[in-house]
């Protein structure tokens, strides 16, 4: 066929190929322009899964009668006006390609009134034909109906699935605004039933509560709140409790500039700052927003703007995994930080020069301990209920010990009631921290192949390694290009002589075509040094003294994540005396 000129119709409808993939597209597309003009309340009414209709209420600023018309014309936009804008884009629509592009495949009407205006301006658009404007009722802020999308493309609408399907899409793409914006209200009805409805959180108790109707209480009642700001980024949001994760990655957003995004470096860095303190395959749960100069991402990376790209995004994993591992090394009895210990370089240790630790810790004063027992065994003696300010102030978190219970748990008191505490699984998490922290500053020590081992790779790999050799030998890797698939490993960390070193520098080159960086041997470190503390910690049937118990306690009240071992298990839990009392069926 001759080279000729497509008509506009046509053109409209092959944009909504991108734009219009499913009626949650059209509800993304229509909110998102609602946010950008400003609106504090937003109510989505949807039938038979957005297939019949889909309406969006909003009462931002609106549009002029004047730009009525132009706005349902294609790269029409009130967002960018040069390359400039678009490069800092910070709205979250900016390409004018929604309203044409849906109007092209559905009937759709567009009502709107400005805050000037006497009355509001209404058009129609029907198979990319538009009305001219006329008036109509209608307070301030904008209205969207969409009906009967792909009706004039069959071939699209067949593709559409099931009512239910179709409406899950939707409801869960609120799901995640509702969580990017708290301060927007936000209303969903489907077939005339009210699905939730939202009211503006803009206090820190009603965004937690907010939080809590979109990711279940147990999320809200078990995850801590981060807050960092590093030059011109801020990250803040909830992070789960390591004892509270997940079988699949179905409890992880990120929001950027308030735009909701998956991205490989972000997920990268929170899986690092989780990476001791959870079971291999299961996965944290978080909701995080960072914030920074738009200049610095790119928004317009992905066709539905799902996936941005960074600009520096080394620098970016670096303050994403140091701001959630600072906040994960305070998840232990009593929560009170530590100094904060400064992020230095990779800990490669070696393993001739590695003391075992000692069986018990004793760090805390035994006779120190027994004493304030004293104390506090004779306050709760001298009373038979509890009353306030009857014991001493000196308290620790996880109270005194009482006994052994079948050479296992540790039994403690404190001023709540029953502690349990796990012996092993608490000594297992001391004396890990205490080797990480023991030689967290010792250079990297490597050592070389007695044969170097050659490994087959491709081009791409193969000039990965070339580029981050430097980053490579850092953490003790030391390989040679020897051809153009071909890499040589010459030296691995000392420590790590008796892994597979293929199978690693594998892992490694994945991550950083990935993420940018590795984290591999430090991790593999890792997992050797929480081995052998699993090994040298105290073992089940041992009995202990009562100083030794109440020492171990003192330990785990000043040791980073103690709350959990190695492996992600919990290490104490209490039971206070409300409860021991309802169990009993105690004032009743």
């Amino acid at each position: 066929m001759p080279i000729r000129e497509l008509p506009d119709h046509l053109v409209n409808q092959i944009a909504a190929g991108e734009v219009v993939e499913r009626p949650a597209s059209v509800v993304k597309e229509l909110v998102e322009n609602s946010l950008d003009a400003g609106a504090q309340s937003v109510q989505v009414d949807v039938q038979a899964g957005g297939a019949k209709l889909i309406r969006i209420r909003d009462d931002g600023a609106g549009i002029p009668k004047s730009e009525l018309t132009l706005a349902m014309s294609r790269h029409a936009t009130s967002k960018i006006t040069s390359l400039e804008d678009l490069e800092a884009v910070a709205s979250l629509g900016f390409r004018g390609e929604a309203l044409p592009s849906i109007g092209s495949v559905a009937r759709m009407t567009l009502t709107s009134r400005t805050a000037e205006a006497d009355s509001a301006w209404q058009v129609e658009a029907d198979n990319g034909s538009l009305s001219e404007p006329r008036p109509a009722a209608h307070p301030q802020g904008t209205t969207v109906e969409v009906h009967d999308l792909f009706y004039n493309t069959p071939a699209r609408r067949k593709f559409l699935r099931t009512e239910r399907t179709e409406f899950g899409h939707i409801e869960k793409w609120l799901r995640r605004l509702a969580l990017s914006r708290p301060d927007v209200a936000l209303q969903l009805t489907h077939n005339r039933r009210a699905v939730f409805d939202l009211p503006a959180a803009r206090t820190a108790e009603a965004r937690r509560r907010r939080i809590a109707k979109l990711c279940g209480d147990a999320f809200a009642d078990q995850s801590i709140y981060v807050e960092r700001d590093v030059d011109d980024i801020a990250i803040s949001g909830y992070i789960g409790l390591p004892t509270f994760n997940r079988s699949q990655p179905d409890l992880q957003y990120w929001f950027v500039n308030g735009r909701a995004v998956t991205d490989k470096t972000l997920a990268h860095a929170a899986r690092h700052a989780y990476r001791d303190v959870l079971f291999h395959g299961r996965y944290p749960a978080y909701v995080l927003y960072l914030s920074m100069d738009p200049a610095g991402v790119d928004a317009n990376a992905h066709p539905a703007k799902h996936e941005v790209r960074f600009r520096d995004g080394r620098r970016i994993h670096g303050i994403v995994s140091q701001t959630l591992e600072h906040a994960l090394r305070d998840t232990r009895p009593g929560g009170e930080a530590p100094a904060p210990v400064p992020v230095g370089k990779s800990r490669v240790f070696d393993q001739a020069s590695m003391p075992l630790p000692t069986s018990t810790p004793t760090a805390y004063p035994v006779r120190e301990a027994m004493a304030a027992y004293d104390r506090f065994a004779g306050a709760a003696a001298a009373r038979l209920e509890p009353a306030a300010g009857d014991e001493p102030d000196d308290v620790p978190p996880l109270g005194f010990a009482l006994a052994q219970l079948a050479g296992v748990y540790i039994l403690a008191e404190n001023r709540d009631g029953l502690v349990l505490v796990d012996m092993h699984a608490a000594h297992e998490r001391i004396t890990y921290e205490k080797l990480k922290t023991g030689y967290a500053d010792r250079a990297v020590v490597r050592q070389p192949l007695l044969v170097p081992q050659s490994v087959s790779v491709s081009e791409p790999e193969a000039n990965l390694v070339e580029a981050s050799s430097s980053t490579l030998a850092d953490i003790g890797l030391v390989v040679d290009r020897s051809g153009p698939t071909t890499l040589v490993i010459r030296e691995i960390p000392s420590l790590l002589k008796n892994a597979d070193a293929e199978a690693m520098l594998r892992d490694v080159l994945s991550d950083l075509a990935e993420a940018g960086q590795s984290n591999r041997v430090e991790d593999a470190c890792d997992e050797f040094l929480a081995t052998l503390a699993c090994h040298t910690s105290v073992r089940a049937n041992r009995l202990l003294t009562q100083g030794e118990m109440n020492a171990l306690l003192r330990e785990m009240e000043a040791t980073e994540r103690a709350d959990q071992c190695n492996h992600g298990r919990p290490t104490w839990t209490a039971i206070t005396m409300a409860e021991l009392d309802r169990l009993f069926l105690r004032g009743r």
